[in-house]
């Protein structure tokens, strides 16, 4: 068995584990310090809306010895306007200008054939009017409240309200995340960066139903054992799935990558670049709220429950009884059948114990 095969074994077994529940409230802080950063950036800088939500030009070059640079320069002085330039993979540029009409278009379109050396003909222009990006912005905010109102309900439904809210919360997380992070480095948002957002949610609740499906199923019944607190069933549940999280992310990551790093850096893929870049970014920080975020969050809402508050005070009260007369809080209480089947725990440590007493 591999290393990390071996790794994700024991963890399942409750054997090794990191406190995630214990440790929490670092996390806390750390989302609430980064969610604080993105709204502060989204506040004071905003974000680059592209031509399709703000209206304009976009003129398209055959190949030319032209740098970027250069290029952005005369389109600047054509217009009177802010251009984006990009070098496609065959050499011929992307050239955006916000702001044109059809006159100002066939204008700047004329201008930059004589900068270029180019004929007029040969550029490529494509008007794009502020109402189809208005349009299409409307429907991904219709599609996005939508998406998050069934995932509450079903949620709700499968599981129980506190797993739906921590969800919801979650999945909020992640697109202030990427939202702000956009906002902090300029990225030009575009119809491709609505699209990724949209897309990311599934990633992101995917790995966060698979932590719940496994909390689910540890802490069944769990108040007919007195040996694991709900905070604990839900730390091995994390654990558990933890490998399995990583493992995921890393294979939806890789193609990911390729496609921003490879296919957008390199060879100048727009509209590709600008839907990778929301889905790298995106499921990134879902891998990040489903294990510290998610499940902690589900935790907390527990435990405020009163039969959740009554078995921790009789399992802390087992346990000091059993320091107090220095034994294991295992040796005076054995799980009775019904619990052992409805709880998993680390067993091994029991097994010790009998062939110890054996």
């Amino acid at each position: 068995m591999s290393k990390l095969g071996d790794l994700g074994a024991r963890l399942h077994r409750g054997e090794v584990g990191y406190d995630f529940i214990g440790n929490r409230k670092i996390w806390y802080g750390l989302s609430i310090l980064i969610t604080i950063t993105a709204i502060v950036a989204l506040a004071v800088r905003g974000l680059n809306m592209g031509i399709e939500f703000q209206g304009g030009a976009v003129f398209t070059t055959p190949k030319s010895e032209v740098s970027v640079s250069q290029a952005q320069e005369y389109a600047e002085e054509a217009s009177g306007h802010d251009a984006i330039v990009q070098q496609l993979g065959n050499g011929s540029l992307r050239i955006q200008v916000g702001g044109l009409d059809t006159a100002q278009s066939d204008q700047v379109r004329s201008e930059l054939a004589k900068d270029l050396n180019v004929a007029e003909d040969k550029i490529a222009a494509e008007l794009v009017g502020p109402s189809w990006g208005e349009q299409i912005a409307n429907k991904a905010w219709t599609g996005l409240a939508v998406f998050m109102i069934l995932v509450v309900i079903y949620l709700a439904i499968a599981f129980e309200w506190r797993m739906a809210v921590a969800a919801l919360i979650a999945l909020i997380h992640d697109l202030t995340i990427t939202v702000g992070i956009y906002s902090l480095v300029g990225f030009e948002v575009t119809v491709g960066t609505v699209i990724g957002l949209l897309t990311i949610l599934g990633y992101s609740l995917y790995d966060t139903v698979v932590v719940f499906d496994s909390l689910k199923e540890q802490t069944k019944d769990i108040t007919k054992q007195t040996r694991f607190t709900y905070s604990e069933l839900a730390n091995r549940s994390i654990n558990g799935t933890l490998v399995r999280s990583i493992n995921t992310t890393v294979v939806a990551l890789l193609p990911v990558a390729g496609l921003l790093f490879i296919g957008g850096g390199v060879l100048g893929a727009g509209m590709l670049n600008d839907i990778s870049l929301s889905l790298f970014v995106g499921l990134a920080a879902g891998a990040y709220s489903s294990i510290f975020i998610a499940t902690p969050l589900v935790a907390d809402l527990k435990e405020r429950e009163p039969s959740i508050k009554a078995l921790r005070k009789r399992i802390e009260a087992k346990r000091a009884s059993a320091a107090a007369k220095g034994e294991s809080a295992d040796d005076t209480d054995a799980l009775s059948v019904e619990a052992e089947t409805a709880v998993v725990g680390p067993r091994s440590s029991r097994r010790g114990t009998q062939e110890h007493r054996g």
